[in-house]
């Protein structure tokens, strides 16, 4: 049996509460010079958070700076910009609850606009290719990509349901919970089974609107799978708080209960 140093077991022990506190260190730093300007003009959702809520994301927005790294694709130059506002509406899902600050992954890369992708689907033993445009993605941990137009536009109109960065980084979190099937890892024990339930029939009842077109909160694209349908509720949620809390109760409800935050009672 080989003997495993004390120093390395306690190094182990302690990592947690060390980063713990280097995180509390950093968001307690003062925040970068123009991030609150950037934060007003390109995000629409900052207006409406509460002023104690725009502290702590400005706290939250100085450790994801620190520990994720961007990467400009196509000619896309990386300004303060570019990553104070990617980096704004990211954090705004760490909000009022234990931030986990998207574990898994470091690498953000940003088209100038959309992109070209590759699909690649199986019927049988036929492989077939297929090029797409994308204005994003989130590889299995891996990086986060994003089309940087796309992002601005986003983030811009706080009203629409349509945030890619909301999308792409609550795909991270549905990552932590053991694969991307649309269940987050949940504070509460209790919580999944009302979870699977709301979901599931929220899923089913989604597919009827579609059908009938008679769709108004959620985007249709939700029913590509579970993992897209908790994305596209996340982007909804946050920026249809009001029209989803009315029309789908059980599953703002849901989602409130995750986020720990309340956004139809955010007025601006």
């Amino acid at each position: 049996m080989i003997a495993v140093p004390a120093a390395i077991v306690l190094y182990w022990a302690l990592k947690p509460r060390l980063a713990r506190k280097r995180r509390l260190r950093l968001r307690e730093r003062p925040h970068p010079d123009g991030l609150e300007e950037v934060l007003s003009r390109n995000i629409g959702l900052y207006s409406r958070l509460p002023p104690e809520l725009q502290a702590e994301l400005r706290g939250h927005i100085n450790v994801f700076l620190s520990e994720k790294r961007f990467r400009g694709e196509g000619g896309q130059g990386i300004t303060p910009e570019v990553m104070f506002t990617i980096a704004g509406v990211a954090c705004i899902l760490m909000l009022n609850r234990e931030p986990s600050y998207f574990p898994g992954f470091s690498s953000i890369l940003v088209y100038p606009e959309t992109y070209e992708t590759t699909q690649v689907s199986y019927e049988g033993a036929v492989e077939t290719h297929r090029r797409s445009r994308r204005a994003g993605e989130s590889w299995h941990r891996g990086p986060v990509v994003l089309s940087w137009s796309d992002v601005l536009h986003g983030a811009s109109n706080a009203e629409d349901g349509y945030n890619v960065v909301l999308h792409e980084f609550a795909h991270k979190l549905d990552e932590e919970n053991s694969g991307t099937n649309g269940l987050p890892i949940l504070r509460d024990i209790g919580h999944y089974k009302d979870w699977a339930e709301v979901f599931g029939r929220e899923y089913r009842l989604l597919e009827e609107r579609v059908a009938r077109r008679k769709n108004k909160v959620i985007d249709g694209y939700g029913l590509t799978s579970p993992a897209e349908f908790f994305a596209v509720a996340t982007e909804s949620f946050f920026e249809k708080g009001p029209s989803m809390q009315k029309r789908l109760p059980d599953l703002y409800e849901q989602l409130k209960r995750y986020y720990a935050v309340d956004p139809a009672s955010w007025s601006g």
